[in-house]
């Protein structure tokens, strides 16, 4: 079983910044990708950003110029959400994804709490 380990989260004043660092095993030599969903409460899963192996982006319309996902080249297993401009709707659960097809991985989710 893959282990992805997050951190960063907590809480932060509305306009306030976030980075949340995802690490996957070094063990793991192919990614296809890796991302960020994320779950308020009484909703779905929602896709955040993706960053592919080959370092193509894409980003959910809610977050476009706010957020900016992106991976340590020294460490290719890892990936960083910069959250910037936080609203009080980004409050959720976020987790780490990755794609290492046909197999998706999940990390164990990490809070983020935007206080208006």
């Amino acid at each position: 079983q893959v282990q992805l380990v997050e951190s960063g989260g907590g809480l932060v004043q509305g306009g306030g910044s976030l980075r949340l660092p995802c690490a996957a095993p070094g063990s793991i030599l192919s990614i296809n990708a890796m991302g960020w969903y994320r779950q308020a409460p009484g909703k779905q899963r929602e896709l955040v950003a993706r960053i592919t192996s080959g370092g193509s982006t894409n980003y959910a319309d809610f977050v476009k110029g706010r957020f900016t996902i992106s991976r340590n080249n020294a460490k290719i297993n890892t990936v960083y959400l910069q959250m910037n401009s936080l609203k009080p709707e980004d409050k959720a659960v976020y987790y780490c994804y990755l794609q290492n097809l046909p197999r998706t991985y999940w990390g164990q989710g990490t809070q983020d709490t935007v206080s208006s």
